[in-house]
């Protein structure tokens, strides 16, 4: 298929955006397979923060990050994502949001609009100019409609001069299917 489906999109914009000595966040650590993608592309020299509110998936993405060999690159912290200022204060290139429950996981347990506006408003006041921050919306199930509905009024309202937000998502699909969101720093304000 020539179009690429979301997972795959966001990670194709990150190894875009992120090169060897970078800083990146994975707000949401999950299972970690975003976090060991931006763990390999930031190299030995790069840095990576990943938050999780759970203690089952930090511990999921600290053994995929062992077994991969690059733990050392990456600060894994149990708390919100919305409490990131207080663990990060470097220039960030690339961030990546997964938002909704851990895979396999508690589905009661998900992400909220309010943290969550509150954490992509924090990562884009870290961003580098030319940094790229990706969130995957889930508006499949009440809490995912939700929270999209209020990400998605917030990145309308972002100044064109400062950020260029894209949506890409297949509209032919069924049962309100995941979408992406990515914006671009283009100028510190």
């Amino acid at each position: 298929m020539l179009l690429e489906n979301i997972l795959p999109f966001a990670h194709s914009l990150l190894r875009q955006a992120l090169k060897a000595g970078g800083r990146a966040l994975d707000a949401t650590a999950g299972n970690g397979h975003d976090t060991l993608l931006l763990a390999q592309l930031v190299g030995e020299t790069g840095r990576v923060w990943a938050f999780d509110v759970q203690s089952k998936a930090l511990a999921q993405t600290q053994g995929r990050l062992k077994e991969n060999g690059v733990d050392g690159r990456v600060a894994l912290i149990h708390d919100g994502h919305e409490n990131l200022l207080s663990y990060i204060d470097e220039p960030l290139d690339a961030a990546v949001f997964n938002f909704g429950w851990l895979p396999g996981g508690d589905k009661s347990c998900t992400t909220e609009a309010a943290s969550s506006i509150r954490a992509l408003t924090d990562t884009l006041g870290l961003l580098k100019e030319g940094g790229l921050a990706v969130a995957v919306l889930y508006p499949g199930h009440e809490a995912g409609r939700i929270e999209a509905e209020a990400i998605m009024q917030w990145a309308e309202a972002l100044p064109q001069e400062a950020f260029a937000v894209l949506r890409y998502g297949f509209v032919n699909r069924r049962n309100a299917p995941p979408y992406l969101l990515a914006v671009e720093k283009l100028r510190q304000k």
